[in-house]
């Protein structure tokens, strides 16, 4: 039905071009117009030290290959950073720097360079990487099917608010995507043709994704389950004889062992180097380690990837919130509620359109529906998709439809056989194939038009299945807003002719770089001088972040497509506690699920604006934690 080598019509090449050169424009638009969101102030901070100091001592919670990638124009730019203050000396420790981090990302990104242009040029790196997955997107669906199934997954990946959202931006979610699809084909091919080309090509993209994101260690469950299926479920390509079928798996093993050390030895490399400055005294957490400066040397690219595995396991339960409702660790449903109302309908319809055309398609068609020689890939498509979905299910770390964006990429590369199914069933004589291949172009068309309409706005969008609730009731976190809209805010300040405004921003930095009358403020801890003002709190922040829905009864409007909400405070402010006005402290939320005698963003905000608040606040939670621990022996 297909041949093994994918053609590539001039055509279709032409459109995927175009395809791309409008997500481009799309998150080019967008990112220009948005401030640094909660997680780039660590990263940007981050990746400069890595290039400028040969120094991981900052950020070790995420592996260093996107954030080296991002901060690379920065330094070729000559991006100022005080490496001589206590911004950056206080992090060299186990747990100072996970303080650390966020003052010194603050300081270079808001205080000693320009915010705007220091932000944009870290994220340029980004958006070529996500215009890449891209293509990679294209070439495999094409490989699957034909360039026309290929084109139909880079229709609705360019269309995907997810991917508009957070592609541009400096995290480790996109560029792991990249990599975590290229690992996919590359072991498929490998697992095909097991020679030294494609081991070298899986070994090394392997590498790049343990080098951008812990969670790769998902992949090897990925192995593990697809060479399970091919034992239970074999394939033509396997051979019959019982002796043969041995070697062929023998030499295959032998194949994915190579690989997996050349990835060892590529994240060794990569993290030596750019370990090279770090001081070695973190060694001294290990009582009696007193090896010579060499041995730490060797031993540094190891101890810091540890160091960085057990900061992201220990950060990796954390509350969350969903259909009004908050939770204390991650739920089942959280990414399959959040995927279905922040995908468009046209996609979710293509969805539904596609796996009513495979059960008709495996009824009337007799030959195989992919690509001959591509049933390897497609196995692993499908594994990988149960896999990953299985461990966003099961995880207690539910905070953003971004942690989903591997299993989204593989859900539209599911997408790619529809085209080639449709036109067979034409020909087979089933009289709806020809309405279908209408119905995916129109359903392609109507999502790119979605966006369109959504344009710059891609952070807060939620489909019409919201049924009109607020956004703030539904979900939470970078699902809606990510401190990104403050320039939108300070247009609104002027636009009103508003000399001071409180804000409740989902973050910690200091909201002045954005919106010079600016004052940082807690929606639930409000004061009688801020009777009569507007405030502007981060939707995030209204059931979520914290707990005001006692703001609703004042008028109010949104900013941002509702990213934020601007409200105009009362005359006179009501008593805490009371059932119209803010929370009693037992009720109280804190951003990240924080305890309310450990409110971190706030201490965080006002290590920010002083840094030598941080050693003290460092101690004090030294000396809590110790009694903590002592009142527990006691019982």
């Amino acid at each position: 039905m297909n041949s093994e080598q994918p053609h590539y019509p001039k055509s279709a090449t032409a459109a995927a071009l175009l395809l791309l050169v409008f997500m481009a424009l799309l998150m080019g638009g967008s990112m220009r117009r948005e401030s640094i969101t909660l997680d780039e102030v660590a990263h940007i901070g981050a990746g400069v030290s890595y290039l400028q100091k040969l120094d991981l001592r900052l950020n070790t919670e995420h592996p260093p290959l996107g954030k080296a990638i991002a901060a690379l124009p920065l330094v070729l730019r000559g991006t100022k950073a005080d490496y001589s203050g206590v911004t950056w000396s206080f992090s060299n420790g186990f747990f100072n720097e996970y303080m650390g981090e966020w003052v010194f990302g603050h300081w270079l990104t808001m205080t000693w360079n320009d915010p705007y242009s220091t932000v944009f040029w870290a994220r340029v790196p980004m958006l070529l990487i996500t215009l890449l997955l891209g293509w990679l997107i294209y070439r495999c669906g094409t490989r699957l099917s034909n360039a026309w199934g290929g084109l139909l997954c880079l229709s609705f990946y360019v269309s995907m608010p997810t991917f508009l959202t957070f592609g541009p931006l400096v995290l480790t979610d996109i560029i792991f995507t990249f990599f975590a699809l290229l690992t996919l084909w590359a072991f498929a091919d490998m697992w095909r043709t097991p020679q030294r080309d494609t081991t070298v090509k899986f070994g090394l993209a392997l590498g790049g994704a343990i080098l951008s994101k812990f969670s790769a260690g998902i992949l090897f469950f990925c192995f593990v389950a697809f060479i399970l299926s091919l034992r239970i479920w074999k394939l033509p390509e396997m051979p019959t004889d019982k002796t043969e079928l041995n070697a062929w798996r023998r030499r295959r093993w032998g194949c994915l062992i190579k690989a997996t050390a050349l990835a060892a030895c590529l994240v060794y490399t990569v993290y030596f180097v750019l370990s090279w400055n770090q001081p070695t005294n973190t060694f001294s957490v290990i009582p009696g380690f007193t090896a010579s400066l060499f041995v730490r040397r060797l031993l540094m690219p190891v101890w810091v990837f540890l160091q960085g595995l057990t900061l992201f396991a220990f950060t990796a339960s954390r509350p969350t919130y969903i259909l009004g409702h908050s939770y204390q660790h991650g739920l089942w449903f959280y990414f399959p509620v959040v995927f279905v109302l922040k995908s468009t309908l046209a996609f979710l319809g293509t969805l539904l359109l596609a796996g009513l055309v495979a059960f008709i398609g495996k009824r009337r068609i007799k030959a195989g529906l992919i690509a001959e020689g591509r049933r390897l890939h497609w196995r692993a498509v499908w594994v990988f998709l149960l896999v990953f979905t299985g461990m966003c299910i099961v995880s207690r770390l539910t905070i953003s439809i971004r942690h989903f964006s591997v299993p989204m990429v593989l859900i539209t590369l599911l997408l790619a056989p529809l085209p080639t199914t449709l036109q067979a069933l034409q020909s087979s004589g089933w009289k709806m194939a020809r309405a279908g291949l209408w119905a995916m172009v129109a359903l392609a068309v109507v999502s790119i038009f979605t966006v369109l309409r959504a344009y710059p706005y891609f952070m807060p969008f939620l489909n019409s299945l919201s049924a009109g609730r607020p956004s703030y009731y539904l979900v939470n976190d970078s699902n809606l807003d990510w401190n990104q809209a403050l320039p939108d805010v300070e247009q609104w300040v002027q636009h009103r002719g508003i000399r001071n405004v409180l804000i409740d921003e989902y973050g910690f930095s200091d909201p002045t770089a954005y919106v010079p009358q600016a004052r940082r403020w807690n929606c639930q801890e409000p004061g009688d001088a801020d009777a009569g003002q507007w405030a502007v709190v981060s939707a995030g922040m209204i059931m979520d972040g914290h707990n005001c829905p006692w703001l609703l009864q004042y008028p109010h409007e949104p900013i941002a497509a509702g990213s934020m909400y601007a409200f105009q405070l009362p005359a006179v402010i009501p008593a805490i506690g009371t059932p119209n006005g803010p929370r009693a402290p037992g009720a109280r939320h804190n951003l990240g699920g924080a305890p309310n005698e450990a409110n971190f963003s706030q201490i965080l905000a006002d290590c920010i604006r002083d840094p030598n608040q941080m050693q003290p606040t460092m101690e004090h939670f030294q000396k809590m934690y110790q009694e903590q621990a002592r009142a527990r022996q006691k019982k």
